[in-house]
């Protein structure tokens, strides 16, 4: 009974904590703009079952994806174990299925056990590769203080969930072994014969007495409830939210070539009309010719909130900066670091607003203000204070970046957003590109000739 108590009071807790903190997580998606996110249901649903389910662009790296894949898989069936664990901690029972799946359920709990053997030996591998090979892409820049513990945390966290599993398991086959398991629909002497406890129990806690190993099992099934309570908790700090976000991101992402890039359509009325394609009339912005159109992105606000799930659903695992030729070539462009970078400025502000800290409002706002908003917050920080002007003009627009992430995420649309922020509402940008703006005002052209751009065809039809 003591033990019911103890697990329930630790779930309401646990839930608790978590759905504030997920509440708040949604709040700072929703920090971006609204975009009407249309396209074929049926395709999104495929990406999102190939690509977030199926792993499919992970295996592009075979040794990571395969290492990757177990650790997945091992993940995916072990909630089968952890519904029974939540079973048996509201009845107050243990292994509440078994006499109900019989020899189904010894040889469930023996292929979850091989899939942890083999998440164990993957666990290992990501460890080593992050702190004795030290993968470059590991190493970067961004790639320290927290960023570093993290990627190793949830590593560490895993062996613990294994202890948990085996330490439960194996001593749960020695009990049974000696007619003395709490274990329900188990009696008298026989053995559960789960693949790996049937040899592991006996070998680590074949000589204990029956009350050491009774601790040894209780222990290992609070380890893996406490661990996972602790692992949902850590989610929302922790790259691993891709664990829940890369499904409604690959369904919401681009349908369409991922080379193409959106319009403005300010801009793009406004062009047609210098080269005659539409009346001038046409290209004039709606509404008071003095409140012009915002270009571009200066800071969350301005992005979008698919921009805000990309920054939030990525795994850092680098395989962006990796390819990016700006950053191959000794650039400070790393795609992977804009997208950190997008999601450390939407905390900053989710925490004063959470705090309702209205000392963060330019005075010219500040009049009548009772709560802190996202309409009224001003800091007077921006997205470029994160981010350098040299990283957004390093970028090549290869979409390098956008194809190699294994979850669909789109650093190359937040940069365009930066750049075009600078250039049309700034008024500012390299200087070398400056010659090419003025070009293209001038003869419609990027190079300066001084015949207009369609004087040639002008020619063949006379």
């Amino acid at each position: 009974m003591i033990g019911q108590i103890l697990f329930i009071l630790l779930t309401l807790v646990t839930f608790g904590i978590a759905f504030r903190k997920y509440s708040q997580l949604r709040r700072n998606i929703l920090l971006g703009k609204d975009v009407k996110i249309e396209g074929d249901t049926g395709q999104r649903f495929k990406n999102m079952m190939l690509i977030a389910f199926g792993q499919k662009k992970m295996f592009k790296r075979i040794i990571p994806a395969v290492m990757h894949l177990f650790i997945y898989v091992a993940f995916l069936f072990t909630q089968i174990e952890l519904i029974e664990i939540f079973v048996d901690g509201l009845s107050g029972k243990h292994r509440f299925f078994r006499p109900y799946l019989g020899g189904v359920y010894t040889g469930l709990i023996s292929f979850i056990e091989l899939l942890s053997l083999g998440a164990f030996v993957a666990t290992l591998v990501f460890l080593i590769r992050r702190n004795l090979l030290k993968v470059p892409r590991f190493h970067m820049d961004e790639m320290t203080g927290w960023p570093k513990l993290d990627g190793n945390l949830i590593l560490y966290a895993e062996i613990l969930l294994l202890i948990g599993i085996f330490s439960m398991n194996g001593a749960d086959e020695v009990l049974y072994n000696a007619g003395a398991t709490h274990a329900v629909g188990a009696s008298g002497q026989g053995s559960f014969n789960f693949a790996i406890s049937q040899w592991l129990g006996p070998a680590l806690f074949g000589g204990m007495s029956v009350g050491t190993l009774e601790i040894v099992e209780r222990f290992g099934w609070w380890m893996h409830i406490i661990v996972v309570f602790a692992f949902l908790n850590y989610l929302p700090y922790s790259k691993h939210l891709h664990i829940l976000l890369a499904f409604p991101n690959v369904y919401f992402s681009k349908l369409n070539s991922r080379g193409e890039m959106d319009n403005m359509p300010e801009i793009m009325n406004e062009v047609k009309s210098m080269m005659g394609l539409i009346p001038e009339s046409e290209a004039a912005p709606a509404g008071d010719p003095n409140d012009m159109p915002k270009f571009g992105a200066s800071d969350v606000f301005d992005l979008t909130w698919k921009n805000m799930l990309d920054a939030y659903t990525c795994t850092e695992c680098g395989r962006c900066s990796s390819v990016c030729p700006a950053n191959v070539t000794g650039k400070k462009l790393s795609p992977r670091k804009i997208m950190m970078d997008v999601r450390d400025r939407a905390e900053e502000i989710g925490k004063h607003l959470d705090a309702n800290n209205l000392e963060v409002i330019a005075a010219d706002k500040k009049e009548g203000a009772a709560a802190l908003t996202k309409d009224n917050f001003d800091d007077g920080k921006s997205l470029f204070d994160y981010i350098t002007n040299e990283e957004v003009h390093a970028c090549t627009t290869c979409n390098a970046c956008v194809e190699a992430c294994p979850v669909m995420i789109n650093p190359l649309d937040i940069i365009l957003q930066l750049r075009r922020h600078e250039i049309l509402d700034l008024a500012t940008g390299p200087g070398d590109w400056t010659p090419m703006f003025t070009s293209i005002e001038n003869s419609g052209s990027v190079w300066q000739v001084p015949d207009a751009r369609d004087k040639w065809a002008q020619e063949m039809s006379e």
